[in-house]
């Protein structure tokens, strides 16, 4: 993952490992099918996914600290699986897809509807999430809704 992640990145990476949450502002976390694949093991398992150890610590931090966090596409569903079993039920979205928002809603989250272009914004647990190509039929309305979420991250910081 740190092979590929240096060659998106195309710079400076860091091993999650390393990273706390003292260390950064706010957290983004990329969905798509390596998300659901390395943040956890949604994409196999669903519900009853394990999310990567340093992910879930990460996300954890976060919330302890009320630092700002955002999850993009499927990542909602290793948030979701990082508070479950917490009374903090974040409110988070996947899109319109009833199977998938009831799976975050089985791990103890709220699920939100909402479309491509839109944000679900959890104030209280600050965490910020949009459907991106859990729902997009175009890059113009996916890249709309990222837009949105990183801008309400930046505004919460």
């Amino acid at each position: 993952m740190l092979e590929e992640s240096a060659r998106i990145a195309r710079g400076n990476i860091k091993d999650i490992a390393a990273v706390k949450a003292d260390d950064i502002d706010g957290l983004i976390l990329p969905g798509g099918f390596g998300a659901a694949k390395n943040l956890s093991d949604f994409a196999v398992r669903g519900e009853n996914c394990k999310v990567h150890p340093e992910v879930q610590r990460l996300i954890k931090e976060f919330a302890e600290r009320k630092k700002p966090q955002a999850a993009c596409c499927i990542a909602p569903a290793a948030v979701a699986k990082a508070f479950e079993g917490s009374s903090a039920r974040p409110t988070l979205t996947i899109g319109n897809d009833r199977e998938v928002g009831g799976q975050l809603e089985k791990m103890g989250s709220l699920h939100k509807t909402c479309a491509t272009t839109e944000i679900a914004l959890d104030e209280r647990n600050r965490i910020v999430s949009t459907p991106a190509y859990m729902t997009g039929k175009s890059i113009g309305e996916v890249a709309e809704g990222i837009e949105k979420t990183v801008k309400k991250l930046i505004s919460m910081l």
